[in-house]
């Protein structure tokens, strides 16, 4: 009577099973959540540059629009980022969640601390504020079609900023990606170790300049169309 054999368990390359324990860990969470936020601030730096042609009329940014249309690499790094929007929240919203299971009082305990700020108290509905934002700007300006993002885009983004309500929620968005950033530069910028006394200080206050020029060159744009009738021909 012959044995009969138990199947074979196959297991991961020690390799691939540490960085699946690295990442499953609290700290391997905790640094692809600040990977995913600076890359998404640098992301934010050349996507305000490309919005400052706005200013300068119609051929300026429908010449920039339609390079960008052109290029055979945007897809791929369109992807890249829908990517990093969902890892930086996905992640950020269940250590939350995790966080808030294990402290079931809230926050009551930093009462009186005076180390959280206003961007850090509101981290959770900034970041709620800028995903609700993001929906419907994508909707707006980029689920259109492709010709006319290619050559008409200006119009498009001129006729709908001068709406003051769409202006004014732009305005208040912006002053939550303001918020979000001000925390969470300086707190990505922590958890990766780039943190001493020396220079902590110097990286908070270049945190928090990123964090308003970053909000006020955004909100310049609605207020621009909106309220001193930018573009009128």
């Amino acid at each position: 009577m012959q044995a009969t054999q138990e199947p074979a368990v196959k297991s991961c390359p020690p390799c691939e099973c540490r960085v699946v324990q690295f990442l499953e860990s609290s700290i391997g969470k905790k640094i692809t959540v600040a990977l995913a936020g600076l890359l998404l601030s640098f992301f934010l730096i050349t996507h305000l540059a490309g919005n400052l042609f706005l200013f300068f009329g119609a051929k300026a940014f429908d010449g920039y629009a339609g390079m960008l249309e052109r290029n055979p690499l945007i897809p791929a790094a369109e992807v890249g980022l829908l990517a990093l929007f969902l890892i930086h929240i996905a992640l950020a919203l269940r250590a939350r969640l995790i966080n808030a299971a294990a402290r079931p009082v809230g926050y009551a305990a930093y009462e009186g601390k005076g180390a959280r700020t206003l961007g850090s108290r509101t981290i959770a509905v900034s970041g709620l504020l800028i995903l609700a934002f993001l929906i419907i700007h994508l909707k707006s300006f980029r689920f259109i079609p492709h010709e006319t993002r290619e050559n008409d885009l200006y119009r498009v983004v001129a006729e709908t900023l001068r709406q003051p309500l769409y202006a004014a929620f732009y305005v208040v968005a912006m002053l939550g990606l303001g918020l979000h950033l001000s925390h969470g530069v300086q707190s990505a910028l922590q958890t990766l170790g780039v943190n001493h006394p020396r220079y902590t200080p110097a990286l908070k206050v270049l945190g928090l300049a990123f964090a308003l020029l970053i909000a006020l060159g955004f909100a310049s744009i609605p207020v621009y169309f909106a309220f001193l009738n930018g573009g009128a021909r």
